[in-house]
């Protein structure tokens, strides 16, 4: 089961008990024959994608925010500055893993039509990852198109557990129609399995975590283990130590911090349900109980729940949506406490673009945890940051104007020698967003694709 025994251990091997489903991370006993080094086996494998939309725009995307380069920085190449008050300046210890690619347009999040006009925020999720047009419908006959992720996830993510994972923040359970005749499943997600079937996402870190931890058991068996308020480890503990004792010392290691962190992550969810159920006031009362009142805790426990769903391969494709349109939420942890919607209609008055510029730092800023622990997670002989394409954009510009020309657009690691970070690119006037996507996906392998959304081309990155 290990190079002790000459043996090797599948590398999709589960830890099972009661209730529980334990999957392991990449270890050197997964390496199929003695003196294989690991990249032998992780480099076959797919890269990962995880992408990630940010409502709202940022405020370096109107004209006077990009005259003080808060977003694309004043040179393009890889000597480009990142000047202290934009946003990306808190990710520099990631510039080896960053490819900021500014001035393209989702011009299919535009009105096409008088009666669209005024409901931006009602369909530019929806045009995100599939740079389609969606139909505007108050009814079941949704139209947009399939997204990039489910397009990858097609090709490629049949062979994990998941094929892939969807993950928001805010409460995005809207039943029904939204506002300027827009059905709310165009709000509620990013990922178009197909270009009528908007796929769910998840809100609660215990229903994540559970569909990680707790795949291919009985919902009773799952009901029976959290009732004893027990760790998921507990359940699997004899497997642990069956397996402990047929791995070598470095492989020990690397399966004491995974589980360290499964253990971990496990009892910061316990203690936000057990915050939540205790009857003091919530900020987010119609949250569930495993959602934090705090949008940092939120985001971290998400992030975290993301790695360990990429470090044991139960998925390689995940999609995050983190906020909701016109969302009036104040953020407590922001240097700005004005309601996030609100601000981002500045008026073009300088004073509060740089107001909503703090609460775009405050957002963005949260993806240095995740970047983080991308990078620090090794996966063979490489970090997962490394063999990792994760996409950060967002479908709208300027959001004082409702603008979706010159769109924020960030990708960071190194998507398995896709990229190879540290460089900025301003896009020519008029590239749509849908140019670098469908390159995107013919370097991720779904290279038969002739066009996507309102692609012209392919794009230089």
């Amino acid at each position: 089961m290990d190079f002790i025994t000459g043996k090797h251990m599948p590398r999709r091997t589960f830890l099972r008990g009661v209730g529980a489903t334990v999957a392991l991370p990449f270890l050197d006993a997964m390496v199929p024959a003695r003196g294989v080094v690991a990249s032998a086996a992780a480099g076959a494998e797919r890269t990962r994608l995880v992408c990630i939309e940010e409502v709202h725009g940022l405020a370096g995307c109107n004209l006077w925010g990009a005259s003080k380069y808060l977003f694309a920085p004043e040179t393009t190449g890889r000597d480009f500055t990142l000047v202290a008050d934009n946003p990306l300046a808190s990710l520099a210890a990631f510039r080896d893993h960053m490819t900021i690619v500014s001035n393209t347009d989702v011009r299919n999040a535009e009105a096409l039509a008088l009666p669209e006009i005024g409901g931006d925020h009602f369909r530019s999720s929806a045009v995100f990852l599939t740079q389609s047009h969606p139909k505007q419908t108050n009814g079941s006959d949704l139209w947009a198109g399939t997204s990039l992720d489910q397009l990858y996830a097609k090709r490629y993510g049949q062979g994990t557990p998941m094929p892939s994972m969807q993950f928001c923040i805010e409460n995005l359970d809207q039943a029904g129609g939204c506002t300027y005749n827009y059905s709310c499943a165009y709000t509620d997600t990013i990922s178009w399995a197909s270009p009528n079937e908007p796929l769910p996402m998840i809100r609660d870190p215990r229903v994540a975590f559970e569909m990680l931890f707790g795949a291919g058991t009985s919902s009773e068996d799952r009901r029976a283990r959290q009732i004893t308020r027990r760790s998921i480890l507990d359940w699997v503990s004899g497997e642990v130590e069956r397996v402990r004792k047929q791995l070598g010392a470095a492989d020990r290691a690397r399966l004491e911090r995974y589980l360290d962190n499964v253990r971990e992550l496990e009892r910061r969810i316990q203690a936000v349900e057990a915050r939540n159920t205790s009857g003091e006031p919530r900020e987010l009362s119609e949250a569930p109980a495993g959602v934090p009142d705090s949008f940092t805790e939120h985001m971290r426990l998400m992030f975290d729940i993301q790695v360990l769903a990429l470090q044991t391969d139960m998925t390689r494709i995940m999609s995050f949506k983190t906020g909701r349109d016109a969302q009036n939420r104040v953020f407590p942890e922001c240097e700005s406490k004005q309601p996030f919607h609100p601000a981002s209609h500045h008026g073009n008055r300088e004073e509060r673009i740089l107001e909503f510029n703090k609460i775009c730092k405050f957002r963005v800023g949260q993806l240095a945890y995740f970047l983080d622990k991308m990078k620090t997670t090794m996966d063979g002989d490489a970090s997962l940051l490394d063999k990792t394409l994760i996409i950060w954009g967002s479908p709208m510009a300027d959001p004082n104007i409702h603008n979706h020309r010159r769109c924020p657009l960030v990708l960071f690691g190194r998507g398995n020698g896709m990229l190879k970070g540290n460089v900025a690119v301003k896009a020519p006037d008029g590239t749509p967003m849908a140019n670098v996507m469908l390159t995107l996906l013919h370097n991720l392998g779904v290279d038969d694709m002739k066009s996507f959304g309102d692609s012209t081309g392919e794009f230089a990155l």
